[in-house]
């Protein structure tokens, strides 16, 4: 009798625990949420008081986003590797997408760039400077994701990351896979409010 009332005491202790890594990565999305939600408010306020220029979208930016999309599927893939204990496979497709984040980064970067040669700068219309602003915070968040992603990377690489431990992927992929729809929304926020 003692020893059913301690395995359903666990198992209630288990249904309340919450895993911190998930928590935090949770409260960090939010926070990342209403940093780009004032910035857009603002961007739209700024935009309708006028004195804005448009100009060209380079179309390295269109490249760059079939990137990170393709490097959200391999870390899914990633994911669903792990779950049935394939870890070669789980090794290729995460280093599939740390690859790719990167890629995305230096496209990133170039189409920085193509938007100087246009005459579009950080400093001058507000229309530009908005650009990069959005654009370097987003890329800066990309490079905590990246960080993230390394952290998963190794853990994989040491055989850490399983079908019974998933958590350190599945906080990845969650960050990760934020931060694609971040930029698949400010990209068509950007192309749309020009």
């Amino acid at each position: 009798m003692a020893q059913q009332i301690n395995i359903i005491q666990e198992k209630q202790d288990n249904i309340l625990r919450i895993n911190k890594w998930k928590f935090i990565t949770w409260l960090f999305i939010i926070s990342i949420v209403m940093l780009f939600a004032s910035q857009t408010s603002a961007y739209l306020v700024r935009r309708a008081e006028g004195n804005w220029v448009e100009f060209t979208v380079p179309i390295i930016f269109y490249y760059s986003t079939a990137v990170l999309v393709l490097s959200s599927v391999f870390l899914h893939l990633a994911y669903l590797a792990a779950k049935k204990d394939k870890l070669v496979q789980l090794k290729t497709f995460i280093s599939i997408a740390f690859a790719a984040g990167l890629t995305f980064l230096v496209m990133q970067y170039y189409g920085w760039q193509d938007l100087q040669t246009q005459g579009v700068f950080l400093k001058g219309n507000p229309s530009g400077s908005f650009f990069y602003v959005l654009t370097g915070l987003h890329g800066f968040h990309l490079v905590t994701g990246l960080f993230v992603i390394l952290f998963a990377f190794i853990a994989a690489f040491q055989t850490k990351i399983n079908a019974k431990e998933l958590n350190r992927l599945e906080v990845c992929n969650t960050y990760w896979h934020f931060l694609d729809l971040l930029w698949v929304y400010l990209f068509v926020f950007l192309l749309y409010f020009r």
